[in-house]
């Protein structure tokens, strides 16, 4: 008896399309080079609006915090070439990348769990 094991698709995630660049990054873990080769982070310090970034082929660089930047568009459009090699980005998450949609009006802000969305202003 041949049980052929099913292969569940993962679930879509919904995330608001104009989320903050380095929530969005802490969230996937991913990041888009010049070249279009998608990369896997390992690290990132957060430095005020900036952040050093170390992916997992030890490339370290630095970035601005920016909801419009072509880091930024990339990753909600989803435009890349190919995955590093040396990264070895899992299939797994690229699937769930994939899966992921950018919603306006509708999905996760990706707040912190002590954000609070409705604060009064002082």
């Amino acid at each position: 008896m041949n049980n052929p094991k099913k292969i569940k698709k993962p679930a879509k995630r919904f995330y608001r399309k104009r989320v903050e660049l380095f929530r969005l990054i802490d969230k996937i873990k991913l990041w888009p080079s010049r070249k279009g080769i998608l990369h896997g982070i390992k690290t990132i310090e957060k430095m005020g609006d900036q952040a050093r970034i170390t992916t997992h082929c030890n490339k370290t660089f630095i970035v601005t915090d920016s909801r419009n930047s072509r880091a930024a568009r990339w990753l909600r459009n989803k435009w890349f070439k190919g995955v590093c090699g040396i990264c070895r980005v899992p299939e797994w998450k690229l699937e769930k990348y994939s899966s992921t949609q950018f919603k306006r009006h509708y999905g996760s802000l990706l707040l912190d769990d002590k954000q609070n969305v409705f604060q009064p202003k002082k």
